[in-house]
């Protein structure tokens, strides 16, 4: 949650707010609710919660891998996520730069999605690979000169 978005809701107005409008922004955005009697608590949407888990779980196993010594990094990122095998070595090798350099700016920016969608997209890289859907080239059709008759 940035800065703005907590002055926003808290002060007096926040208090004040109807609890329609506190939930339609937690939808959005983290939300801080302050309470009188305890401690703040923050409000946010399921997916935004599980996007913080995933990221947190991502953290670990790389914490793992860049404190090890043994081999290179896409040797030990390929023994925490076996579906870089998949991929060939030089693919390993930008995938494990590219993942580590996504996770560091998702840490720094506090957005998840960043290091999650890295990760997600050599993920399914590697498993159409290994389907078989990567060694076909492909046949651009850039003459659309031809018009196609609507079905």
């Amino acid at each position: 949650m940035t800065r703005q978005q907590k002055r926003s809701l808290t002060g007096k107005k926040a208090r004040n707010r109807a609890s329609a409008d506190v939930f339609a922004a937690a939808a959005d955005h983290p939300v801080r609710v302050t309470r009188r009697d305890g401690e703040s608590l923050v409000l946010m949407s399921e997916s935004a919660d599980e996007a913080r888990a995933a990221l947190l779980e991502l953290a670990a196993q790389l914490v793992a891998v860049t404190t090890s010594t043994e081999g290179t990094l896409a040797d030990r990122m390929s023994d925490r996520f076996p579906w870089m095998l998949a991929l060939s070595p030089a693919d390993r090798s930008t995938c494990a730069r590219e993942i580590v350099a996504a996770a560091r700016a998702s840490f720094a920016t506090k957005q998840p999605h960043l290091a999650i969608a890295e990760l997600t997209a050599w993920r399914e890289k590697a498993t159409a690979i290994a389907a078989g859907l990567g060694n076909e080239p492909v046949e651009w059709l850039d003459d659309l000169s031809e018009a196609i008759e609507r079905p």
